[in-house]
């Protein structure tokens, strides 16, 4: 399984901001009701991380109506012994 960042921007329009937290919050989806809100900051998207099989799948837990703009993005740890391979294949 892959880690994927998913970010989702909504309308400023207040109506409409408070109505896609009602919908993510009194959703059935844990993922969907534990999501990190932008809106006070002024920057009107919700973020969560969480695995799936592929990018797809990460896709599919957003709601239908704000999958076209969803950015879903797979994130990638790297530790020191990565950057030395990357280092001697570079050499070569």
């Amino acid at each position: 399984m892959a880690t994927y960042l998913i970010e989702i921007p909504h309308s400023e329009n207040t109506f409409e901001c408070k109505q896609v937290i009602k919908l993510f919050v009194e959703s059935d989806s844990h993922l969907l009701a534990n999501a990190h809100w932008g809106c006070k900051a002024g920057v009107h998207k919700s973020w969560f991380i969480s695995d799936f099989d592929n990018k797809e799948e990460a896709l599919h837990i957003v709601p239908p109506f704000l999958r076209h703009a969803a950015n879903i993005i797979e994130l990638t740890t790297f530790t020191k012994t990565d950057i030395e391979e990357v280092d001697k294949k570079n050499r070569h």
